[in-house]
């Protein structure tokens, strides 16, 4: 006899405010990844922190963030999605609270990687949550539409209540903030659904851990160094090819042991892996955006920080707009690579849209129709790339297929930021070397804008490629009306 509806994990009538609870841990972990950006300039300042070591204050985040993703995934299978949830939400906050009241660069150091730590274990168990609350295809469609929004658009939220909080409080408000909103998610756990963990005794892929941790360390380690150092520079060189190496040893245990950290079967579906990449490449996109268009706002057109996000605020809009607006209502009636290959398409010709800005370009022409259309495209393609990133797999391997996405994200972001930003640095050292006889800051402004260009061509040819490549690799048919969400998955996964 079918189980009836409200029995079934999460889909009583307090879905909907979980959902709530869900979406503000998920802005918390969107909104820090850059919000710390904007109080870096006053954080090096106060606490006396060196240029050389200024970037670890961002990189400590991210490679704890990034090699964590897939162990906290797979904790939070074993030990339960809230227990996960409400964890992650208390350890973040307490790592914010230290960080915002550091006295030395040491103490914020350490708070920045225990923030990573704490939200690899929440990013995965938010994203799962939402997959094992939402089953009916309509009802899905429309959360991972507003899940999806957050994703895509919180990060100019973070630019904003960066600015603000910077220039009427102070920095640290930058982490104190998390505080609130960690502990007004926390207070929604009973309205999440209950956990079932996976059957036995947890055992872990000790090796696949060591390896991927380190796998991963070393990508996020070697792509952050060669913003700085080059791609062709001994460390760098080496600790690309160790991650690569390690990593795929990875993938060699994963297929051999008992019970993978990342079973293959998770990424090998077409649809899911599909996903993945998807979400992967359209960051390219989006930390094209959002890193050169700051760069281009403050650094040329003189913005202050404040008008740099609220400048951002109409992408935003945009996202909100194709993830809400249409991605939700599409998502249980059309294959996703009707969305997302479209998406991908419309984010590149607003990426291409900024190759010819200049020194004098306007805001208006020149800045806010990329913005538009960048912001519309990534909501149609991360609104059902998060939904088809865990859809058809099991409630024990939810966490897994939802640290794997955030890890594709995080990994994509980080080699495409050291990409691009390498590009602009070339291209602008090259510029300026051409006009050394005739340097004025104009010249310098005009060298700045070069650089973005050119890594504005490559990122929309990426998203050009990304398009192609997801266009003809995902293969979900139409949605079937009235089935569940794991029914329509072309391939689904049946565990023990």
């Amino acid at each position: 006899m079918s189980q009836p509806p409200d029995a079934r994990p999460g889909a009583g009538p307090r879905r909907w405010l979980a959902l709530v609870y869900i979406g503000l841990a998920q802005l918390m972990i969107v909104l820090d990844m850059t919000i710390v950006n904007i109080a870096l300039p006053s954080a090096q300042k106060d606490l006396g922190i060196s240029d050389g070591d200024r970037q670890w204050v961002i990189t400590a985040y991210t490679l704890a963030f990034g090699s964590l993703l897939l162990l906290g995934g797979r904790i939070a299978d074993y030990t339960g999605r809230r227990r996960a949830f409400l964890i992650g939400l208390l350890g973040f906050a307490g790592a914010s609270a230290l960080g915002g009241a550091a006295s030395g660069f040491e103490v914020l150091l350490s708070a920045r990687a225990l923030q990573g730590a704490f939200a690899a274990l929440l990013a995965p168990s938010t994203l799962s949550l939402l997959a094992v609350s939402f089953t009916e295809p309509r009802e899905r469609a429309k959360a991972f539409g507003i899940f999806g929004a957050i994703a895509a658009g919180g990060g100019a939220i973070g630019l904003v209540a960066g600015g603000l909080l910077t220039e009427y409080l102070d920095w640290r408000w930058c982490l104190y903030v998390n505080v609130p909103i960690a502990v007004a998610a926390a207070l929604g756990g009973s309205a999440l659904p209950p956990d079932t963990r996976a059957g036995g005794r947890a055992r872990f892929d000790i090796p696949g851990v060591l390896l991927a941790v380190c796998g991963l360390v070393a990508v996020v380690y070697g792509c952050s160094e060669a913003e700085s150092e080059g791609w062709s520079s001994l460390p760098v060189t080496g600790l690309l090819i160790s991650g690569a190496a390690l990593l795929f040893a990875f993938v060699m245990v994963e297929r051999s042991v008992a019970r993978p950290l990342l079973p293959p079967r998770v990424v090998m579906d077409r649809t899911r892996g599909s996903a993945y990449l998807a979400v992967g490449l359209s960051v390219v996109g989006m930390f094209a955006m959002f890193l050169f268009l700051t760069y281009y706002m403050q650094l040329v057109k003189g913005y202050s920080a404040l008008l740099t996000g609220v400048a951002f605020l109409p992408m935003t809009g945009a996202v909100l707009v194709g993830a809400g607006g249409v991605a939700s209502r599409l998502i249980p009636r059309v294959p996703p690579r009707l969305l997302v290959g479209p998406g991908l398409l419309i984010a590149a010709i607003g990426v291409a849209l900024l190759v010819p800005l200049d020194v004098d370009s306007s805001y208006a022409a020149g800045v806010l129709p990329a913005e538009l259309l960048v912001g519309f495209g990534m909501g149609l393609v991360m609104a059902p790339s998060m939904n088809y990133a865990t859809h058809g797999v099991g409630e024990r391997e939810a966490g897994i297929a939802s640290a794997t996405v955030n890890t594709v994200q995080q990994i994509g972001g980080s080699i495409g930021t050291a990409m691009l930003n390498t590009i602009a640095a070339s291209v602008t050292s090259d510029y300026l070397a051409a006009h050394a006889g005739r340097m004025t800051p104009r010249t310098a402004k005009a060298g700045l804008v070069e650089g973005f260009s050119h890594a504005f061509v490559v990122s929309s040819a990426i998203l050009v490629g990304a398009a192609v490549v997801v266009s003809l690799l995902m293969n979900t048919p139409r949605p079937v009306a009235g089935r569940g969400a794991e029914s329509a998955a072309p391939l689904p996964v049946h565990l023990g």
